[in-house]
């Protein structure tokens, strides 16, 4: 048997913050992700991703010259992809598409399928809201922005 054939999703990730406190503040305050530790000593701050228990991110503090950006991409339900693109757009967080162009309207990946909408953290790592599509994968569709996709 392969790992893959017991691997059933992610339970942690952890991103290197030039400024744990600011970075805390972009997860906590803007995001909405709940608290699960913080370690003043180590200077690093757990956030759990959905409910208490499933996954979390580590935001680990490192000297700016140590940081590599990353990517995260928290899967959301297709009925709060609108309301959390509302929500990071109302708190003057710069949205952009899958080609990096400044827009709020999602994008589509047909061999998914899937739309999603991209936006970076304080330290520049990119972020990515994610929602599964109904019905079959349709890769010969390639990416589109949603409204595109939902035409007949």
């Amino acid at each position: 048997m392969k790992p893959s054939h017991v691997i059933t999703g992610l339970y942690e990730t952890h991103l290197h913050v030039a400024d744990l406190a600011r970075s805390m503040q972009f997860y906590g305050d803007i995001l909405g992700l709940e608290l699960a530790l913080r370690d003043a000593a180590r200077a690093l701050a757990f956030y759990w991703i959905g409910a208490p228990g499933r996954s979390f991110v580590g935001l680990w503090e490192k000297p700016k010259e140590a940081i590599v950006s990353q990517h995260l991409a928290f899967e959301v339900s297709f009925g709060d992809l609108e309301r959390g693109v509302a929500a990071l757009r109302s708190q003057g967080v710069p949205l952009t598409d899958f080609s990096g162009e400044a827009t709020d309207v999602p994008s589509v990946f047909g061999w998914i399928p899937a739309a999603s909408i991209y936006f970076d953290d304080p330290d520049g790592h990119l972020l990515e809201l994610i929602a599964r599509l109904p019905g079959p994968p349709r890769p010969e569709r390639a990416i589109m922005s949603l409204p595109d996709w939902l035409r007949p």
